[in-house]
């Protein structure tokens, strides 16, 4: 029988902001506080990126304005992401996995799957085995994770979302229909927001009404997406988890969105966020990007990406998210988007100078006033000086 476990942190950004804070001089563990993690609404950021538990409780939601946040919680405290650290946690995290196996298959920066069957004669019983993963992920790394357990992917994704913090949930094929089936629609993977009401009008309130529905008839307002969201509602995947290289020559960020979305703002700021983090790695490496490539996953699983090769390798992060911003441009379409990423590829030791800061390379002037940013940035947060005041500074 195939045994696969998802791992996923709970309230990754938060917990690791509270972790990050604790270490730097905190006398409080903001989980336990009304906090949200969140960027500065001048610099096209102020959402909610993560809330405690304390202010979900109050109705504060992930995505929404920090102004609408703290009108529902006036004593809200709003911190800024470091980035960078959230990267290094999950990197522990998964090479603490990783003594385990090696076939691991990364999803986000928070999530991972392990085909558990092929490591099953070394460690024995699945259910003790997560427990004892849970218990050495919270005491070496100082926070908790879900772990699903199921039959496949889907399903071990499925159940890791039941409740939270800290459970470990299964959903094997024998239980599909008791744990899913009443299920609202909104819940089953892959759904997305818009969706979901589409289901609704059709009658389709459960994943269960899903599961039992005609194929051919939500071939009418579907088209191909019909048998996968059917498939889908059953619980059906055969899907190998695939394991995660990476790459010397190239990096990437991901990450997947609580909700689909065609909000090309949020999209922007997302992929800004995720190159101001990968500049800051690929400045203390001294390392140039020959090729960038922006990637999107659709609501119906589909990836798609676009790729550029730059003439003169850079390392400048506002070069490098207006390139990647135009290749979303040419990519985005009418997609509904689940999950959004940056990869820089054939990265370089050398560089050619270049006129315009707005083609592609960078100047020495530069190059020393960027690590300067990021010397700021580790030690006060990435959002401390701003991109508007970064380019008026060069200019």
């Amino acid at each position: 029988m195939r045994i696969i476990m998802h791992i996923d942190v709970n309230n990754a950004f938060l917990s690791w902001e509270a972790l990050f804070l604790l270490e730097h001089g905190y006398k409080y563990d903001i989980r336990n506080s009304y906090a949200v993690i969140g960027g500065k609404e001048e610099d096209r950021r102020g959402v909610v990126l993560a809330k405690s538990t304390p202010a979900k409780k109050l109705g504060i939601v992930t995505g929404e304005s920090l102004y609408s946040a703290r009108k529902k919680c006036k004593v809200l405290k709003i911190y800024e992401p470091h980035f960078e650290y959230y990267s290094k946690m999950s990197n522990m995290m998964m090479e603490l996995i990783k003594n385990y196996t090696p076939d691991i298959e990364v999803s986000s920066i928070d999530e991972c799957a392990i085909d558990y069957t092929k490591i099953e004669y070394l460690y024995g019983n699945y259910f003790e085995f997560a427990k004892n993963l849970q218990k050495e992920i919270l005491e070496k790394l100082g926070f908790t994770v879900n772990i699903g357990i199921g039959n496949n992917k889907l399903c071990a994704k499925m159940s890791s979302d039941f409740s939270k913090p800290f459970k470990i949930h299964t959903l094997f094929d024998n239980e599909i229909e008791a744990k899913m089936y009443k299920l609202p629609i909104e819940d089953l993977f892959g759904i997305g927001r818009k969706t979901a009401p589409k289901l609704k009008e059709l009658g389709i309130n459960t994943i269960g009404d899903l599961a039992k529905s005609s194929e051919l008839l939500l071939r009418k307002h579907f088209k191909n997406q019909a048998y996968d969201m059917i498939t889908r509602a059953r619980g059906i995947d055969n899907t190998e988890v695939i394991s995660t290289i990476i790459e010397a020559k190239g990096i990437s960020r991901s990450t997947t969105l609580k909700q689909d979305t065609k909000n090309l703002s949020k999209l922007y700021s997302i992929i800004e966020l995720l190159i101001e983090e990968m500049g800051i790695e690929l400045r203390k490496k001294n390392k140039y990007v020959s090729v960038v490539s922006t990637f999107i996953k659709n609501s119906s699983f589909k990836v798609i990406s676009h790729q550029k090769k730059i003439l003169n390798p850079t390392n400048n992060d506002l070069v490098l998210f207006k390139i990647a911003k135009e290749l979303l441009n040419e990519i985005i379409k009418d997609e509904e988007v689940r999950l959004i990423g940056v990869r820089f590829d054939k990265l370089v030791d050398f560089k050619k100078e270049q006129m315009s800061l707005f083609e592609e390379g960078s100047n020495e002037k530069i190059d020393v006033l960027d690590k300067t940013v990021d010397n700021l940035k580790e030690k006060y947060g990435l959002n401390v000086i701003n991109s508007a005041s970064k380019l008026k500074n060069m200019l």
